[in-house]
């Protein structure tokens, strides 16, 4: 897979003072750090990684879920995100519920594919 990788330092862009606490869509907290972008290049598959997390929010307005996910090992550590979602996944899934889904990056942001609510043990 052909990618274009873009080296952002994010320290500048994450600070309180640039009006962000942690990069969009998640609650990690702030970075120090310089971080390395990888964005697939047009016409590129996308990469899908298997996703287990609980809804910590349903925001319909954004077509999202606010999703807290276990790591996703080699691509990011446990977290809580806005993931976004298909209409379907918006009006099945509840708040509080288990759920899994494949992680994907597209142009537009971290989308949730393939969303199912996960039996609990």
């Amino acid at each position: 897979m052909k990618t274009t990788s873009i080296f952002l330092p994010l320290v500048a862009l994450l600070t309180p003072a640039a009006g962000l606490g942690s990069h969009p869509g998640c609650t990690c907290g702030p970075t120090t750090a310089a971080v390395a972008l990888t964005v697939p290049a047009a016409g590129d598959a996308v990469e899908r990684h298997p996703l287990k997390g609980v809804v910590v929010n349903v925001v319909t307005d954004r077509s999202a879920l606010l999703v807290k996910h276990e790591e996703i090992p080699g691509v990011m550590k446990a977290m809580t995100m806005m993931l976004k979602v298909d209409a379907a996944a918006l009006t099945t899934v509840k708040k509080d519920e288990a759920v899994t889904g494949l992680l994907v990056r597209k142009a537009d942001g971290w989308w949730l594919e393939e969303v199912k609510v996960a039996a609990v043990p």
